[in-house]
């Protein structure tokens, strides 16, 4: 199934039903008076969280959206039926912006939570509303008022409390996969995750957490370059990071390849940096890695980083991992 994040829909709430102008006509009733019913009110457009739901798929290929508009009045004080209100819905993460500003106007982070995007119009009041001592016989009636009428933004960021950040190729889908039971596409060449993977990891019997596996990050992703800014924004929901790093290759830089990343997080958006990092060497069952981690524990050691060392492939060190990333969940 196709990943989409971000969709730009038209909303039209219904109009609301006219008033009747209509006066009572029976047998042996000469003086009726007036009894046209009032209109319905229109539909209202409703956006609601699905936590079934994992993708804005279905807003690419149908971008507008229109409640039913509400019956007219009717007489004998007939009220016209009200539109029915439409839902829509979207994965639990989805936030809803508005306007050339794109105002944030909500934020639907919980399972069935909505959202009224588009009220619909009122009804307008029949005459039998206006009938009065000195005005017996109103010959007038009002028209419903529009629905509100909106183009949105939904922009989905998934909610996960580890995200799991690096450059591409450094083992990121492997280790999503050996911890929980997500099944991401896993290749030996770079953005191999073309879409983020969530998965769930069982610490014991009674806990778990979420973690999100984000495609690769490669210098200039603030700017578009690589995978771009289209997944950094599912890093903003996480609690804690994992920061997978690679040293198999001879021309390794562990401590340029940490700046990097960081650089920009923090150039997307400052306060990313404020999230716990956890630092992690993978491909520890390689003969060249093991013999490189001395050095490597000294570096980050020196800058006061939490560092780790497993492998995704044998599954070492991965408990312990998955119990420093809970900590750090708990705690945050």
């Amino acid at each position: 199934m196709k990943f989409i994040d971000v969709a730009k829909i038209h909303l039209q709430a219904g109009d609301g039903g006219k008033g009747c102008v209509s006066f009572r006509r029976e047998k042996f009733v000469p003086r009726g008076g007036p009894d046209g019913g009032n209109g319905g009110w229109g539909g209202s457009v409703i956006i609601k969280a699905d936590k079934k739901l994992r993708t804005l798929l279905d807003f690419r290929f149908r971008q507008h959206h229109r409640a039913e508009r509400g019956g007219h009045g009717e007489g004998a004080n007939k009220t016209g039926k009200n539109g029915k209100d439409l839902f829509l819905k979207v994965p639990v993460g989805t936030i809803v912006k508005r306007g050339e500003a794109q105002e944030l106007v909500v934020d639907l982070t919980t399972d069935g939570q909505e959202f009224v995007a588009a009220r619909g119009g009122m009804g307008g009041k029949g005459n039998a509303f206006f009938a009065t001592a000195t005005n017996q016989a109103p010959r007038y009636a009002q028209e419903g008022t529009a629905g509100e009428e909106f183009s949105v933004i939904l922009e989905l960021k998934l909610l996960a409390d580890v995200g799991i950040i690096g450059k591409p190729n450094v083992g990121k889908s492997t280790f999503i996969s050996h911890t929980s039971a997500a099944k991401p596409k896993i290749a030996d060449y770079p953005f191999t995750t073309l879409v983020p993977n969530l998965g769930v990891v069982f610490v014991d019997d009674e806990h778990s957490f979420v973690i999100a596996d984000i495609p690769g990050i490669i210098e200039g992703a603030h700017h578009g370059a690589g995978m771009g800014i289209q997944f950094l924004r599912h890093v903003e929901r996480t609690a804690v990071l994992l920061h997978i790093i690679d040293i198999a290759s001879d021309d390794s830089n562990p401590e340029k390849d940490w700046e990097m990343i960081n650089n920009e997080l923090c150039l997307y958006a400052p306060t990313m940096l404020d999230k716990p990092q956890v630092v992690a060497i993978n491909k520890i069952d390689i003969t060249e890695v093991r013999q490189k981690l001395a050095k490597v524990f000294d570096i980050f050691q020196k800058k006061n980083i939490t560092l780790l060392a497993f492998s995704a492939v044998t599954g070492e060190g991965i408990k312990e991992a998955v119990r420093v990333l809970y900590s750090l969940v708990e705690k945050g």
